[in-house]
């Protein structure tokens, strides 16, 4: 089964997407947007973006949990990672962000 992005409204009223891998796990969320058509111009950031490595940066918290941002061309962070135990898992989740980002179909939950 292949990726998603679902795009919803939270309770704040904002819109965000995630990207879902094809077996269900979130493994990229947005920032909340005012605009629906400006969260649709970062899930085709995504899209643009996820192949190319050098797009990622891959950080450590305070806590010692790994996790990425996806950043566009300008530098904008256009998708943050779940927290991951290990940096192997956190190269994981980028490798299925790459993978199922450019082709994933849109849930658009908000219709």
């Amino acid at each position: 089964m292949a990726g998603k992005f679902e795009l919803y409204q939270d309770k704040a009223g904002e819109y965000r997407f995630r990207l879902k891998a094809g077996n269900g796990e979130n493994i990229l969320a947005s920032e909340g947007y005012k605009q629906k058509s400006s969260a649709e111009n970062g899930i085709e950031s995504v899209r643009k973006n996820a192949s190319e490595d050098k797009r990622y940066e891959r950080k450590e918290t305070s806590s010692g949990k790994h996790m990425f941002n996806l950043k566009a061309g300008n530098g904008q962070v256009i998708g943050t990672s779940q927290s991951y135990t290990s940096a192997s898992g956190r190269d994981n989740g980028i490798e299925s962000v790459m993978r199922n980002a450019p082709e994933a179909k849109l849930d658009d939950q908000t219709a």
